[in-house]
Formats: C-alpha cells, sequence, structure tokens
C-alpha cells in the first residue's frame, strides 16, 4: 500500500490571480495475485478541471472497473489506464541518487537516505515553459536495501511558468509532493468495488 500526495499553491503565471491544487492517491497492490485498487482525489483546478473529483479504480487480473460518480465502467482504455496508475506517473523520481550515510526506521522498515540534485529529478506532472524554473527548497529519499524499494520520497520546490498536469495555463508557486510506501507483504483484500 502506498500513499500520493500532490499540492500546489500559486498563481497563474505572469497574474496576480491565485490558485491552488491537491492530489491524493491510495494504492494497494498484490503483486502475485495481479490486484490493484487505486483511490485518487483531487481538489481545485489540478488536472484541468475546475470542480473536485474522485475515482476508484480497481483490477482483477485481466478484468478492470472504474467508479466514477456512481456509475461503473468495465469497457474501453480507461478502467485499465485508471487500475494501472503508479507513483511514477504522478510524481515522478530520480534518476540517480547517492547514499548519505545515515539510517532510520520509517514506516516499520529499516532504511537509508539517499542525497540527489535538481537535475536528476524526473517530474513527469510538471513541464517547464521556455521561461520556467524549478527551485528544489526540500527533499528526501529513504531507501530499503532489503525491500528494495523506495519507502519515502518527499519533495517540496517552487515552479515558475510551469504547466502541471496539462492545465490550459502556466502557474508559478510551490509544489509539495509526499510519497510513502506502508504495509509491505501484508495480503490487501482486493475485490470488485461497490457498484460494480
Amino acid at each position: 500500500h502506498y500513499t500520493v500526495e500532490l499540492e500546489f499553491d500559486g498563481t497563474f503565471a505572469g497574474t496576480p490571480r491565485p490558485t491552488r491544487a491537491s492530489a491524493t492517491a491510495d494504492v494497494w497492490f498484490n503483486q502475485l495475485g495481479t490486484a490493484r485498487r487505486v483511490i485518487v482525489t483531487t481538489a481545485g483546478e489540478l488536472i484541468g478541471k475546475r470542480e473536485d473529483d474522485s475515482f476508484e479504480a480497481v483490477r482483477l487480473g485481466p478484468d478492470s472497473f472504474l467508479v466514477r460518480n456512481n456509475i461503473c465502467l468495465t469497457e474501453g482504455d480507461d478502467p485499465q489506464t485508471a487500475a494501472n496508475l503508479d507513483a511514477g506517473r504522478l510524481v515522478g523520481g530520480v534518476t540517480r541518487a547517492l547514499p548519505s550515510g545515515h539510517q532510520a526506521v520509517i514506516n516499520d522498515e529499516q532504511v537509508w537516505r539517499y542525497d540527489f540534485v535538481p537535475t536528476d529529478l524526473t517530474l513527469p506532472a510538471i513541464r517547464l515553459q521556455e521561461t520556467g524554473s524549478i527551485d528544489l527548497t526540500g527533499s528526501e529519499l529513504w531507501f530499503s536495501p532489503e525491500r528494495n524499494a523506495a519507502i519515502r520520497f518527499y519533495l517540496t520546490f517552487t515552479v515558475e511558468n510551469s504547466i502541471i498536469f496539462d492545465r490550459q495555463l502556466p502557474v508559478s508557486g510551490q509544489v509539495i509532493v509526499r510519497y510513502d510506501l506502508l504495509n509491505i507483504g501484508d495480503v490487501p483484500n482486493i475485490t470488485v468495488p461497490f457498484g460494480c
């Protein structure tokens, strides 16, 4: 089970007009049983929409289900795409990181901290415009060698003149990203979503 949070607070680029947005995703998965459950909630003007939105998607083997606005979809690409949504597509990651020598226990896992520079960031949800920039103001990457997995990935940065999640207008402001991997080894009970 992992959680992802993305928050933006700023303005439309080149204007004083404020804008805020947030998205959260909870994902449970069972790799052996090829089952996944994804719950996404957005608020504000994040994914090109002004209204708040949420959906639940489930994949059970080859079958995918998507529940949005109390309507269940099982045909087409939308259910499969939603059920396969992963943290990399939401918040990205890093291409290169080096151990810092710090150890800790986070989310009940023994982890090592890794450091990276802003040029090693991969942020698929953010595209800089020609005059855009990113300034990293805080970061944490904690990795478990035993699990071969990132347990925590936190970022705080400011963007100037950037497109976030394919929205229509570029924005400038602060972005906060939070990813936590939890309950490794627990087998979640994933079933057909309510309403399908």
